[in-house]
């Protein structure tokens, strides 16, 4: 009752919402998600809208910040969205996403991996990315295989997605390797000189530095390595997959890094009509510009084969389909997670992300 309260108030439209981080340092993902959800709102709106009423897409800034997340939870639910795509930290997204369970609001990340997102069993919660277990053995079993005798250490950046990452790939390489990690620590995310705890690094000499954490750091910490004379590979996830990562550490310093990512967008054949729209409307496309695009388009395809403007019946109409998508059919299991592990290894090579054929 409490659901379709909401939904009358939001008058003749469909309400949806895509939220994140809009400003700050990570503001350049938040716009990215924003803009493929606009693509796939427009061409929904260019085809009649959903249910014969045009789709209002709003628009939420979280700052990354899990109190903010909140608060943009409950205004969303307030305006009648029934349709949520986001958040993109692990760490907004599970301390919102009780506030949607609770509403019956379906939200779909298209970027938060940590497992507690989904493996809490919310009915109207889902995601379009992988899973941190998943591209944290991904990781651990590529540099087992490409790097076995490497000494290699791992830290982090305390938050819930870093934190969650590091721990996964620790696990998965130390059951893999039967070898110890020589180091396990973190940083303090919003500082900008990372040289005490590379320093001590330094002293342990590791091939490897395996990093949970974000862009903006890992680029930082990746330039003080070099300064330093710290010469190991970096390693770390889907967080650090941006040219931006490139730009801040510069291209000789992160040449051969290595990161955790899905498959190559550009390669796909289903998708090139998108990103040619993309690109005439937005620019170059993001890491998930596409994943926020088809986040949206499920759920708004939900919403019309539900018949009804109803949160409970369009999760159960995601459960029970299958969805034509850029990266092709698309189910989730009971968990609201993908069927497939999405996640293959990049390196950097001449000041590019260029993808490691699949081992």
């Amino acid at each position: 009752m409490a659901g379709m309260s909401a939904c009358g108030a939001a008058g003749r439209s469909v309400r949806v919402a895509v939220v994140g981080p809009m400003t700050g340092e990570q503001a350049k993902q938040g716009k990215d998600m924003a803009d493929g959800a606009r693509l796939a709102v427009a061409e929904w709106n260019a085809k009649g809208g959903v249910l014969g009423r045009p789709v209002e897409l709003l628009m939420g800034d979280d700052a990354q910040d899990p109190k903010q997340a909140n608060s943009l939870a409950n205004k969303m639910w307030t305006r009648g969205v029934v349709l949520v795509v986001g958040h993109y930290n692990s760490s907004c997204t599970i301390p919102a996403s009780e506030i949607y369970n609770l509403r019956h609001m379906v939200m779909i990340t298209p970027a938060s991996t940590n497992p507690k997102v989904t493996d809490r069993g919310y009915k109207t919660l889902f995601r379009i990315c992988g899973r941190d277990d998943q591209q944290g053995m991904v990781g651990a079993r590529y540099v087992v295989r490409a790097m076995p005798n490497a000494k290699v250490a791992v830290l982090h950046d305390k938050t819930t997605y870093g934190q969650g990452l590091a721990d996964e790939f620790l696990k998965n390489y130390e059951q893999m390797s039967s070898r110890k990690v020589v180091y396990y620590g973190a940083i303090v995310k919003e500082d900008q000189d990372y040289s005490a705890v590379l320093t001590s690094l330094k002293a342990l000499d590791p091939d490897l530095l395996y990093f949970g954490g974000l862009y903006p750091q890992a680029g930082l910490l990746v330039r003080q390595m070099r300064q330093l004379g710290l010469k190991a590979t970096l390693m770390a996830g889907d967080g650090t997959y941006d040219p931006e990562f490139i730009r801040i550490a510069g291209a000789n310093n992160a040449e051969g890094s290595l990161l955790t990512f899905m498959p190559d967008q550009e390669k796909i054949p289903g998708a090139q009509a998108v990103i040619s729209n993309y690109r005439k409307r937005f620019g170059e496309v993001g890491p998930y510009s596409l994943y926020s695009y088809e986040a949206m388009n499920i759920g708004l395809a939900a919403l019309s084969k539900a018949g009804a403007l109803d949160g409970l019946k369009a999760a159960a109409v995601i459960h029970a389909s299958s969805f034509d998508t850029v990266f092709g059919p698309i189910r989730f299991d009971a968990k609201g997670d993908v069927l497939e592990s999405p996640y293959v290894v990049w390196r950097v090579e001449s000041g590019r992300l260029v993808q490691i054929p699949r081992q």
